[in-house]
C-alpha cells in the first residue's frame, strides 16, 4: 500500500522495511507474489530504481518461497531496469541480474544436495523442445531450466517462453550470463540431463550459428567496426570475443558430453588463427588457444577422443601445428600487396607510435647486443616479446575486454608473446602430466615387484590402464612433436633474449627427455638434433647431425604436409634445389617461416639459423675437420644450447639411447672448438691450440670454460647412475665418436680429436663397480685406438687402457679380485693384448702400467700372473733398447719380491721370460743379468723344493683328470717327470738355449751358470729326470756347442763394439766358440764326474759315456789348441773317478762312529756336493724327502751297499776311454802325408803333453786287461807324440837352450807314462813280464833319439843339432823345429838301464834278447863319440854300457849254454871296436885335461874287458876272444891322435890307454892261470900278436931315419914338411920301445915254465932291432932305448934252470 502511494519518500521507507522483513524470513510465498507484483508497478513507473534492485535481491537471496512465474517476473523487472536511460540503474541491474542468475541456480544445486540420497527421477523424454517437458524436474530446477532456455532464446533473438514481459535484450549481455551460467555450475549441466539436452540442443547451434560471421570473413581492406547489435557478414569484437569465452568454458566443462560438439569449435578456433583473419581476431584466438594450452588433462582428452580414433580430424595435432603455423607467419616478410602482417600495424592508429616506443628500428632488425628489450629476429623481422602470463596460467587481455565495443589495436609483438608462452605452457603441461603418470606407473611395478618378492606394497592412489595410457600419451607426443619442434626451432633461432632462449631450450629439453621415456626414437633424435644444431656455429658441417637425419625421415616425410598450414596445392619439395638440399632463392621468401625441416631425397635437416647479427660472439676457434676450414664463431646462444645440451644429457642420459651419438658429437665439436683439451684421468681441461691460429676467446667464456668443463666431467660421472643398457648406449656412441676421429687422424698429422678416448676412460673410472658389463666393448676400441699411426692418438689410448686396467685393479670390488678369477683376467686381458700393438711407445706404456701394477698390486695378482708375465716376456729383439729396459725392470722386480707370492705353475713362465731377455740381443748388460736372475730364480726353487713340489703336484692332479675327462694325454713339456722336476728342466734347458748364443759373453755366463746350477741343486732331481737332463739338455747342448764350433766364422773381429779392443786369442768368432766348447765340454765332464754314481745307476749310462767320450774326442781333434787341451782336460776329469769299492772294514769303522755309509765318500772322506764320487745328501735330507715323494719306500733308499770286495763292473767304461785315448792319440801323431806341401796341422806341445798324461789315470783303469797289443798301441802313440816337431815361433817358449839339458814336458810325461807302466809290470803277477822287453824296445827307440833325432813325415824341420855348440837359431828359415831330443835320450838310457838292473835275470828279457838290443842301440853314440849332438850322449852311453855289462854279462856267462846270447857277443865286439877306436876326432878346442879325461873312459873300457870278459873266456866264443885281443893289441900300439900340437903329443898318445892294452895283453899273456887250453891260447896270441907288433913298428923306425939321413933338409923345412910323419913314428916308437920294457919286467916276474919257448925267441929276436935304433936323433927316443934295453942284461946268459926251446 505504502509502495503503491508512488510518493517517493514513503516508497523508500516502505521497502526499507520490506526489506526487513524479508532478511528475518517472514515472508510467505502469497506475500512474495505480492510483493514482486507491487515491485513491478514501481519498476513501470519508473520510482525507486536502485532500491527495487535491491529489494529484488533481497527476497531472493534470503528465502526460497519465489518461485516459477513470480521468479520470472522479478527476474524480467532486472532486465527492465538494465535496459534503462539511466547508466547507474543500467549497470546496478545488470550486477543484479548476474546475481539473481546466479541464486536460481544456487538453489537448485542445494535442492540437488538435499535430494541427494533418493532415488533418481527418471530422464526426461529426449527430442521435445517444448517448456513443459520439465515436469521431471524439482522446483528450483525447474526454475533454473526454464531461466537458462529464456536466455538462449533471447541470445538467438527468439521471444523467451518464461521471462514473459521482457522487452529489450542485448546479445553481449546474454552471452556474459549464458558464460558466468556455464562456467559457474557445470555439476548442473553434467548431472541433468534436460541441461545436459540444452547444451547440445540450444547452446552449441547458437554458438555455432553467431560464430559463422567470423568463419565466413576474410579480411579485406576495412576494419570492420559496425556497432549493430544485428547480426552483419562482418566479425562483430564483443560478440566474437564472447563466443570464444564460452567456447572455452563449453571445452573446458563440457567436453564428455560434447564431443562433436567440441571438434567443430576447436576447428573454428584453428581457422581463426589464419593469418587472412583480423589481428584482433586472431589476438583473441591464440589467447583461447592458450587458455587449452596450459589444460594437459583436457588436450589428452581430445587426443583420445579425435586424433585416436580413425577418420576423425586430428584436433590436437591441428591446434599444435596452427599454433606453429600462427608464429611462422609472424615472420613472413610482407610482399607487395599483402598488407596482413604482425608488423604492418593492422589494428588501430595507436599501433605506429606504440612500435616506435617499442623498438624505435621496427622491422629494420636490432643489431646484436644493442637492444635491452626481448625479442625474436628472423630474416629481417623483429618482434618483441612481452610477458603476457604468469607461466602455467594462460590470462588473457582482450578476451577480457568486455567493455570494449571496437576492435583493440595489437601491440607489436603481443599474438606472438602469448603464441609462445602457450607453446611453452602446451609443452610443460603434456610433459609434466605424462612425466608424473609414469612415475605412477613405475611406483605400482616397483610394489607390485616388490609384493612378489614377499614385502609390504605401499598403497597406491592411482594407476592407469597401461596399455591404453601408453597409447595415449605416445599418440600425444606423436601427433604434436613435429609442430613444435618446427617452431621451437624457428624460435630459438630467432630469439635474441637469454630468458626466451632458456624457455625454449628447456621446452625442447623436456619434449627429448618425455620421449626418451616414451622410447619414441624418432621425436627424441629430432628435439635433440634441433638442441644440438644450435649450439654449433652456423651452417657447421656435422655429419653426424646429417645422417642422424636419414633415420628420422622416414617418419618425417609423411607428416610434413601436415607440418605448416600450406596450401593443399603446394608441396614443400618444390622450395628445395635438388642438388644441395637448401632453400632456393625464389622460394626462400615464401618459406622463409618454414624452418623445421628441409628434404632432400631422404635427408631431413634443421636448417641452420640464418640470422648471426644479433648475437654476442664469444669464441674463435678451428672447425674439427679433416680439411682446415678457417675459423668458426661461437655465440653465447652457442655456449647457453651447450650447456641445455649437457643438462639434458647430465639429467636424462637415461634415456639417451643411441641419441647419445648426437649429443656427444655435438660436445666434442663445442670442445674442440673452444680449445678444451684432455688431461689426467680424462677430464677436459682449457689447452692452447695446437696449430693454425690460436683459439680466441673473450672473458665471458673464458670464466664459463672451467664451470663447462666441470659439467663435463659431472656429465659422465654421472654416468654411474645409469642403467646398464644406456651405459652401453653411451659406451657406443663414444666408442663410434671415438672412430670417426680416428679416421679424421689418419694420414695427418693433425692434432687429433681425444674428446671420445678421454671420457670413455672418464666413463671407465666412474663405473668399476659394473666393469664387467662394459669391459670388453670398451677396450676392445681403446686397443684399436692403440694401434692408430697418430702419435697423440695412440698415446691416449694406451693411458686410456693403462688407467682403466690400474683403476679396475686396485678398486675393491665385491667379491674381492682374489675370489673373482675371471673378472681379474678380464681386467688384464688388454693389457696382454697391447703386446701385439707394434709401436714402441704403447709398448712402454704397456710395460709402465705393469711395473705399477706389480708395485701396488704385486701381492694380489694370483690367477692374473701368466698373463702379466707374458707381457712382460713379449719382447722382440726389434723393439728399442729402453723398451727392454723396462720391460726387464719389471721381471727384475718379480724375481727379488714376489716369486713367493705367485701360483707355482707360473714358476715355468718366469723361466721362459727370464730366458727370453737372455736371449734379446739390445743390450747385453741385460741377457748377462738375466741369467743372473735364473740363478736366482734355481736358488729359490732349491729353497722353497717342498712347497713348490706341493703346490705343482696338486695341480698336475687337478690337470690329469681333466685330461682323462677329456680322453687326452696330458700335454706338458718334458713329461712324465715330476712336475718340480720339470721346473729344473726348463731352467736348464733355457740356460742351454742361451749356452748357443751369438754372443761370447752370453754364452760363458750362461753355461757356467748351467753347471753351476746342476752341481748346486742336482740332487733334488729325481733319478729318471737326470736321464732326460743329460740326453736332452747336456749332450743335445754339446751338439749344438760342436756344431756351431765347427762351423764359426774365422775372419778377425776388429772390435767388440764401440770401443772394446779384443784380444787376439778372442779376434775371431771360431776363437770365441772354442771358449764355449771348452766351458761346456768341462761342465759336462764335471758333472759326470761329481755325479757319476747317480748317473751310473741309469739304464744307459754306459751309452751315455761312450758319447760324452766321443765328444771329448771330437773336441780333442779339433785344430783349435784350447779347445783340443780343454777337452784332454775333460778326459783327465772323467779318468779321476773313483770306481765305488765298498770295503767292509771302513764301513764297519764309520758304522762305529756313527757315520751312515751313504755318507762315506769312496777315497775316505766326506765330499762337497761338487766332489767325486756320490752325492752328498744335504743337512736338511730335501733330496732324500723329494726322492721319497716319488717312490714307495723301498726304491727310496739309495742302492745298498755291495758286499765286501764287490766292486761295481767299471771295466766296459774304461776300456771305452782307452780306446778313445787311442783313436785321438793315433789320429793327433799321425804324420802328415807324403803329398802334403804344408801340413794342416799339428798338434801342440801342451795338447801332447796333456794326451800322454792322461795314460796314467787311464792305466789305473784298464792295467788288468791291459795286453801286449796295448802295450804296442801306447808305443806307437808315444813315439808318435815325442816325434812332433814345433811350430817356430813358439819353439823359444819350450826348448831350453841347447847347452841345459831340460826335458820338455812332453818328454817328461811320456817317460812318466812307461814307469807307470813299469812299475804295474814290477808289482803286477808273472805274466805282465813278458812286457818288459817291449818296454824295453820302446825305451831304446828314444835313446837313439840323441844321434838320430825321429822324422815327422815328410816334414823338414832344422834339426837342433845342426847348430851344434850355438843356440837355436830363432828365425830359421824352416817353419818347423825339431826338438833337441838328447836329454829325452839320456834320461831314457838311464831309465833302461835302471830297468834292466831290476829286470836283467827276468825270463822274458834273457829271452828277447834285450841285452843284445841295449847294446846294439849303444853302438850308434859310442861310434859317433866325438860326432854326438852332444858330447854327453856318448859319455852317458858309455857308463851305461859298463853298468849294463857289469850286470849283463854274469847273466850272460850263466846262459852260454842256451845259446841265446850266442848273437850278442859279435855286436858287443863292434861297439867295444866303434868306440875305442872312433873314426870321429876330438873338437880342435878340446883341452888337455878334457883329453884325459875322455882316455880314462877308454883306460875304464879295457878294465871291463880285463875284468869281466877275458878271465871267463872258456864261456865265451873265440871269435869274440880274438876280436878282443887284436883290438887289445891295437890299442896298444895305435892309440895317438892325429890331431896333436907338439907341445901335447905326450899327452895326447894315449899313453895311459895304450898301457893299460899293453898290460892286460900282457896280463893274459903270462896267466899262469891257464887251467884250460882256450886260456893258455888267449895267452900265446896275445904274446904273438905283441911282439909281432914291436918288430914292426921298430924296424919300420930305423928305416925312416935312414932315409931321412941321407936327404938331410934344413931342420925347420923338416919340421913343416914331415910334422905330422914325425909326431906319429916318434910317439909310436916310444910306446914300442916302453912296451918292450914293459914286456921284459913281466916276463922277468913271471914263471920260466909258463913262457912259450916261441915267445922267448920272439923277444931276442928284438935286440939287434933295439941296437940299430941307437942312431936315433931324438931325445925322446933314445931315454926309452935305454930303458928297453937295460932288462936284456938279464938275457945276457941263460938262466939257471933249464931253457926250454921256444921254437913251435
Amino acid at each position: 500500500m505504502g509502495c503503491g502511494t508512488k510518493e517517493p519518500k514513503i516508497t523508500q521507507l516502505c521497502l526499507a522495511a520490506i526489506q526487513r522483513l524479508m532478511s528475518h524470513e517472514v515472508v510467505s510465498e502469497a506475500a512474495a507474489g505480492n510483493i514482486i507484483n507491487m515491485l513491478w508497478q514501481l519498476m513501470e513507473n519508473g520510482l525507486e530504481e536502485l532500491k527495487l534492485l535491491q529489494t529484488v535481491l533481497v527476497l531472493l537471496t534470503t528465502n526460497t518461497v519465489v518461485h516459477d512465474e513470480v521468479l520470472s517476473k522479478a527476474i524480467v523487472l532486472c532486465f527492465r531496469l538494465h535496459f534503462t536511460k539511466d547508466n547507474i540503474t543500467n549497470n546496478t541491474a545488470a550486477a543484479t541480474v548476474r546475481q539473481v542468475v546466479t541464486v536460481v541456480f544456487e538453489r537448485m544445486v542445494a535442492e540437488d544436495e538435499r535430494f541427494k540420497g533418493m532415488a533418481e527421477e527418471p530422464p526426461p523424454v529426449q527430442g521435445n523442445s517444448n517448456r513443459r517437458s520439465v515436469s521431471t524436474l524439482r522446483p528450483s530446477a525447474k526454475d533454473a531450466y526454464m531461466l537458462f532456455q529464456d536466455l538462449c532464446q533471447l541470445v538467438n533473438a527468439d521471444a523467451p517462453y518464461w521471462l514473459v514481459g521482457m522487452t529489450e535484450m542485448t546479445r553481449t549481455f546474454g552471452l556474459e550470463l549464458l558464460e558466468s551460467v556455464l562456467n559457474d555450475f557445470p555439476g548442473v549441466f553434467l548431472q541433468h540431463q534436460e541441461f545436459s539436452f540444452l547444451l547440445k540442443e540450444r547452446v552449441c547451434p547458437l554458438v555455432i550459428k553467431l560464430f559463422s560471421p567470423n568463419i565466413k570473413f576474410r579480411q579485406g581492406s576495412s576494419g570492420g567496426s559496425a556497432a549493430s547489435p544485428a547480426p552483419v557478414e562482418k566479425p562483430y569484437f564483443p560478440i566474437c570475443m564472447r563466443l570464444l569465452r564460452v567456447v572455452s568454458v563449453l571445452i573446458k566443462h563440457f567436453y564428455s558430453l560434447l564431443v562433436t560438439e567440441c571438434e567443430i569449435f576447436l576447428s573454428l578456433l584453428v581457422k581463426f588463427l589464419d593469418g587472412e583473419k583480423p589481428q584482433w581476431l586472431r589476438a583473441v584466438a591464440v589467447e583461447s588457444v592458450h587458455r587449452l594450452c596450459v589444460q594437459p588433462h583436457l588436450l589428452r582428452s581430445f587426443c583420445q577422443s579425435y586424433d585416436m580414433k580413425q577418420h576423425s580430424t586430428k584436433v590436437f595435432r591441428d591446434i599444435v601445428n596452427a599454433l606453429g603455423s600462427f608464429i611462422q607467419s609472424l615472420f613472413i616478410v610482407p610482399s607487395a600487396g599483402n598488407p596482413a602482417s604482425v608488423n604492418a600495424v593492422a589494428g588501430g592508429s595507436g599501433s605506429a607510435a606504440q612500435t616506435a616506443v617499442q623498438g624505435g628500428q621496427g622491422v629494420a632488425g636490432v643489431g646484436g647486443g644493442l637492444t635491452t628489450q626481448a625479442a625474436f629476429e628472423y630474416r629481417g623481422t623483429w618482434i618483441p616479446l612481452m610477458t603476457v602470463s604468469v607461466q602455467g596460467s594462460a590470462k588473457a587481455t582482450y578476451l577480457e575486454m568486455l567493455d570494449k565495443v571496437e576492435p583493440p589495436s595489437i601491440p607489436e609483438g603481443y599474438a606472438m608473446s602469448v603464441a609462445f608462452s602457450a607453446l611453452l605452457d602446451l609443452v610443460r603441461g603434456i610433459t609434466s602430466m605424462i612425466e608424473r603418470e609414469l612415475s605412477l606407473e613405475e611406483e605400482a611395478a616397483a610394489a607390485e615387484a616388490a609384493t612378489r618378492e614377499g614385502l609390504e606394497a605401499p598403497a597406491s592412489e592411482e594407476s592407469p590402464p597401461e596399455p591404453l595410457a601408453h597409447q595415449v600419451w605416445e599418440e600425444m607426443v606423436n601427433a604434436c612433436w613435429c609442430g613444435l619442434l618446427a617452431a621451437l626451432s624457428l624460435l630459438l633461432d630467432a630469439s635474441t633474449d637469454e630468458s626466451a632462449t632458456e624457455s625454449i631450450l628447456k621446452a625442447e629439453l623436456t619434449m627429448a627427455s618425455l620421449c626418451g621415456r616414451l622410447s619414441l626414437v624418432t621425436p627424441r633424435d629430432a628435439f635433440i638434433t634441433a638442441i644440438c644444431k644450435a649450439s654449433l656455429p652456423p651452417h657447421y658441417a656435422l655429419t653426424v647431425l646429417s645422417s642422424n637425419a636419414t633415420t628420422l625421415s622416414n617418419k618425417i616425410n609423411a607428416r610434413l604436409s601436415e607440418l605448416v598450414c600450406l596450401p593443399s596445392t603446394m608441396d614443400i619439395r618444390h622450395f628445395f634445389n635438388k642438388t644441395t638440399g637448401t632453400l632456393s632463392s625464389a622460394a626462400a621468401s615464401k618459406l622463409s617461416h618454414f624452418s623445421g625441416y628441409s628434404i632432400q631425397g631422404q635427408n631431413v635437416q634443421i636448417i641452420s639459423p640464418s640470422s648471426e647479427s644479433h648475437q654476442q660472439v664469444v669464441a674463435v676457434g678451428q672447425p674439427l675437420t679433416v680439411q682446415h676450414q678457417g675459423t668458426v664463431v661461437l655465440t653465447a646462444k652457442n655456449i647457453q644450447c651447450m650447456r641445455t645440451l649437457l643438462n639434458l644429457a647430465h639429467c636424462h642420459g637415461a634415456v639417451l639411447g643411441t641419441s647419445w651419438q648426437l649429443v656427444l658429437a655435438t660436445l666434442q665439436h663445442l670442445v674442440w672448438i673452444l680449445g678444451l683439451k684432455p688431461g689426467v684421468g680424462g677430464v677436459l681441461k682449457p689447452g692452447r691450440a695446437v696449430e693454425g691460429p690460436s683459439t680466441v676467446l673473450t672473458t665471458a667464456v673464458m670464466t664459463d670454460l672451467p664451470v663447462i668443463s666441470n659439467i663435463l666431467s659431472r656429465l659422465f660421472e654421472s654416468s654411474q647412475y645409469l642403467d646398464d643398457v644406456s651405459l652401453h648406449h653411451l659406451i657406443n656412441a663414444l666408442c663410434s665418436l671415438s672412430m670417426e676421429a680416428m679416421e679424421m687422424a689418419y694420414g695427418n698429422n693433425k692434432e687429433p680429436s681425444l674428446f671420445a678416448v678421454a671420457k670413455l676412460l672418464e666413463t671407465g673410472l666412474v663405473n668399476m663397480d659394473r666393469i664387467e658389463i662394459l669391459w670388453r666393448p670398451l677396450t676392445a676400441h681403446l686397443l684399436e685406438v692403440c694401434q692408430h699411426p697418430n702419435a697423440r692418438m695412440r698415446e691416449w689410448g694406451a693411458e686410456a687402457v693403462t688407467s682403466l686396467i690400474k683403476a679396475g685393479l686396485s678398486y675393491k670390488h665385491e667379491p674381492p679380485l682374489s675370489q673373482n678369477q675371471r673378472l681379474q683376467l678380464l681386467l688384464l686381458n688388454p693389457l696382454k693384448e697391447l703386446s701385439n700393438v707394434l709401436h714402441a711407445d704403447i709398448r712402454q706404456k704397456q710395460l709402465e702400467c705393469v711395473l705399477q701394477i706389480l708395485q701396488s698390486q704385486g701381492d694380489s695378482l694370483g690367477p692374473g700372473w701368466p698373463l702379466v708375465l707374458n707381457v712382460i716376456g713379449a719382447i722382440r729383439n726389434d723393439q728399442g733398447e729402453s723398451l727392454i729396459r723396462t720391460a726387464f725392470q719389471c721381471l727384475q722386480l718379480v724375481v727379488t719380491d714376489f716369486l713367493p707370492t705367485m701360483p707355482c705353475t707360473c714358476l715355468q713362465i718366469v723361466v721362459e721370460v727370464a730366458g727370453s731377455f737372455g736371449l734379446q740381443n739390445q743390450e747385453l748388460n741385460i741377457s748377462l743379468t738375466s741369467i743372473g736372475l735364473l740363478w736366482n730364480i734355481s736358488d729359490y726353487f732349491f729353497q722353497r723344493g717342498e712347497a713348490i713340489t706341493d703346490e705343482l703336484e696338486r695341480e698336475e692332479a687337478l690337470l690329469e683328470k681333466q685330461a682323462q675327462e677329456k680322453g687326452e694325454p696330458l700335454n706338458r713339456p718334458f713329461h712324465p717327470a715330476p712336475p718340480f722336476d720339470c721346473l729344473w728342466l726348463c731352467l736348464y734347458a733355457k740356460l742351454g738355449e742361451l749356452c748357443v748364443d751369438p754372443r761370447p759373453a752370453v754364452r760363458k755366463s750362461a753355461g757356467q751358470t748351467l753347471f753351476s746350477t746342476i752341481a748346486a741343486h742336482g740332487t733334488l732331481l729325481q733319478q729318471p729326470t737326470w736321464h732326460i737332463v743329460v740326453w736332452k739338455v747336456l749332450f743335445h747342448l754339446l751338439d749344438c756347442v760342436r756344431k756351431s764350433s765347427t762351423t764359426a766364422d774365422k775372419e778377425k773381429i776388429e772390435s767388440g763394439g764401440g770401443n772394446i779392443l779384443i784380444h787376439h786369442s778372442r779376434d775371431t768368432a771360431e776363437k770365441q766358440w772354442a771358449e764355449t766348447w771348452v766351458l761346456t765340454l768341462a761342465g759336462v765332464a764335471r758333472i759326470f764326474n761329481t755325479r757319476r754314481y747317480l748317473l751310473q745307476q741309469l739304464g744307459d749310462f754306459f751309452k751315455a759315456w761312450e758319447v760324452l767320450l766321443d765328444h771329448i774326442q771330437s773336441a780333442a781333434l779339433s785344430k783349435n789348441n784350447e779347445v783340443s787341451l780343454a777337452a784332454l782336460k775333460s778326459f783327465q776329469e772323467i779318468l779321476q773317478i773313483v770306481t765305488p769299492v765298498k770295503d767292509a772294514d771302513k764301513s764297519d769303522a764309520l758304522a762305529a762312529m756313527g757315520v751312515p755309509p751313504v755318507l762315506v765318500d769312496p777315497l775316505g772322506g766326506a765330499t762337497t756336493a761338487a766332489g767325486p764320487g756320490r752325492p752328498l745328501l744335504r743337512s736338511d735330507s730335501l733330496a732324500e724327502r723329494l726322492a721319497q715323494r716319488y717312490m714307495n719306500s723301498a726304491q727310496a733308499q739309495l742302492p745298498p751297499p755291495p758286499a765286501p770286495g764287490e766292486e761295481l763292473d767299471d771295466s766296459a767304461l774304461w776300456w771305452s776311454a782307452w780306446n778313445t785315448w787311442y783313436r785321438t792319440g793315433t789320429e793327433c801323431t799321425r804324420p802328415p802325408p807324403p803329398g802334403a806341401d804344408k801340413p794342416s796341422f799339428i798338434p801342440s806341445q801342451p795338447f801332447l803333453t796333456a794326451l800322454v798324461q792322461i795314460f796314467p789315470a787311464l792305466y789305473q783303469h784298464v792295467k788288468g786287461g791291459f795286453s801286449m797289443e796295448d802295450l804296442r798301441k801306447l808305443g806307437v802313440i808315444l813315439h808318435g807324440a815325442v816325434s812332433v816337431p814345433i811350430s817356430s815361433d813358439a819353439s823359444p817358449f819350450i826348448l831350453p837352450s841347447y847347452t841345459e839339458a831340460v826335458l820338455t814336458s812332453l818328454q817328461e810325461a811320456v817317460l812318466t807314462a812307461l814307469d807307470v807302466l813299469q812299475k804295474a809290470i814290477c808289482v803286477g803277477p808273472e805274466t805282465l813280464q813278458v812286457m818288459y822287453p817291449a818296454i824295453f824296445e820302446q825305451l831304446l827307440l828314444f835313446v837313439e833319439f840323441s844321434c838320430k833325432p825321429p822324422q815327422y813325415g815328410k816334414l823338414e824341420t832344422k834339426h837342433v843339432a845342426n847348430a851344434k855348440y850355438n843356440q837355436i837359431q830363432l828365425f830359421a828359415p824352416a817353419e818347423w823345429v825339431a826338438l833337441n831330443y838328447v836329454p829325452f835320450a839320456e834320461r831314457s838310457l838311464e831309465v833302461v838301464v835302471d830297468l834292466y838292473h831290476k829286470t836283467a835275470c827276468h825270463k822274458a828279457v834273457i829271452n828277447e834278447k834285450v841285452l843284445q838290443n841295449i847294446i846294439k842301440t849303444l853302438r850308434m853314440p859310442l861310434g859317433l863319440k866325438y860326432a854326438c849332438p852332444a858330447e854327453s850322449t856318448w859319455k852317458l852311453a858309455v857308463s851305461s854300457l859298463l853298468k849294463v855289462l857289469s850286470i849283463g854279462l854274469p847273466v850272460a856267462r850263466q846262459h852260454a849254454s842256451s845259446g841265446k846270447f850266442d848273437t850278442m857277443w859279435p855286436e858287443l865286439a863292434g861297439a867295444f871296436e866303434d868306440f875305442l877306436f872312433t873314426k870321429s876326432t876330438p873338437p880342435d878346442n878340446l883341452s888337455i885335461q878334457e883329453f884325459q879325461k875322455n882316455e880314462a873312459i877308454d883306460v875304464e873300457v879295457v878294465q871291463l874287458i880285463s875284468t869281466e870278459i877275458l878271465p871267463f873266456a872258456n864261456f865265451i866264443p873265440k871269435e869274440f876272444v880274438g876280436q878282443i885281443m887284436a883290438m887289445l893289441n891295437k890299442g896298444s900300439i895305435h892309440s895317438q891322435s892325429s890331431s896333436f900340437t907338439e907341445a901335447e903329443i905326450d899327452v895326447r898318445m894315449r899313453e895311459e890307454f895304450s898301457k893299460v892294452c899293453f898290460e892286460t895283453l900282457l896280463q893274459f899273456s903270462f896267466s899262469n892261470k891257464a887251467t884250460t887250453p882256450q886260456e893258455g891260447y888267449i895267452s900265446r896270441m896275445a904274446l904273438s900278436v905283441l911282439l909281432q907288433r914291436a918288430q914292426d913298428v921298430l924296424r919300420r923306425y930305423v928305416e925312416d931315419e935312414r932315409l931321412s939321413g941321407r936327404c938331410p933338409l934344413p931342420s925347420a923345412q923338416r919340421m913343416k914338411l914331415d910334422c905330422h910323419l914325425l909326431r906319429q913314428q916318434v910317439t909310436e916308437i916310444i910306446f914300442v920301445l916302453k912296451a918292450v920294457s914293459t914286456l921284459m919286467d913281466s916276463l922277468k916276474k913271471t914263471q920260466p915254465e909258463n913262457v912259450d919257448s916261441n915267445t922267448w925267441a920272439q923277444v931276442i929276436a928284438l935286440y939287434p932291432t933295439l941296437v940299430e935304433c941307437i942312431t936315433c936323433s931324438s931325445s925322446e927316443v933314445s931315454s926309452a932305448l935305454k930303458e928297453a934295453l937295460g932288462p936284456f942284461k938279464d938275457f945276457m946268459q941263460p938262466p939257471v934252470s933249464k931253457v926250454q926251446n921256444g921254437e913251435s
